[in-house]
């Protein structure tokens, strides 16, 4: 049997960040968003565990206790790794964003390819004065979300992209 040996392929150089981290009140945010999901998900825990035989109660206290260590653990690392990960970049030519705190991923799309711009300011969001940008595209990958911009610069970001992409001719497919 024989192995044939891909031939080397010069993609150009590697992928680089983006030049823009989201706002630092972002890390306050995530802290708070992951408070209050933990929270919700103790109650839960120890609302199954109040009604549970005893006999039940033995096998999954650990299980429990596992799961609000990790819910501990997520509340103090996820915010700082996952605002050290998180950029976004909008350039004359792509939308550029890189999310991500277990798993990094890295969207890139031509603004020829944009449909929609959309701001989105939840109730904690808006505490923060903080808004996401959603780019969408002619993409089966789904939108690019900017996320964590003060609201300020999310306007200026949404009118900009609004602005270029309402002068590209055709229907953006």
């Amino acid at each position: 049997m024989t192995v044939v040996q891909p031939e080397h392929v010069d993609v150009g150089p590697a992928l680089r960040e983006p030049a823009h981290q989201v706002s630092p009140r972002a890390l306050r945010y995530w802290v708070v968003q992951n408070f209050i999901g933990s929270v919700l998900t103790w109650g839960v825990l120890f609302t199954i565990h109040w009604f549970l035989p005893d006999s039940w109660a033995r096998w999954l206290g650990p299980l429990f206790v596992l799961i609000m260590v990790y819910n501990v653990l997520e509340l103090i690392l996820e915010p700082t790794i996952r605002y050290r990960r998180t950029r976004w970049e909008v350039t004359g030519e792509r939308v550029f964003s890189q999310t991500g705190w277990l798993s990094r991923e890295q969207r890139i799309a031509p603004l020829s390819r944009v449909q929609t711009v959309d701001t989105e300011r939840g109730p904690i969001m808006r505490l923060f004065r903080l808004a996401n940008v959603t780019v969408t595209t002619a993409s089966a990958a789904g939108p690019i979300t900017l996320p964590c911009l003060d609201t300020d610069l999310a306007d200026r970001v949404t009118a900009d992209l609004a602005r270029v992409t309402g002068q590209t001719r055709g229907d953006a497919t």
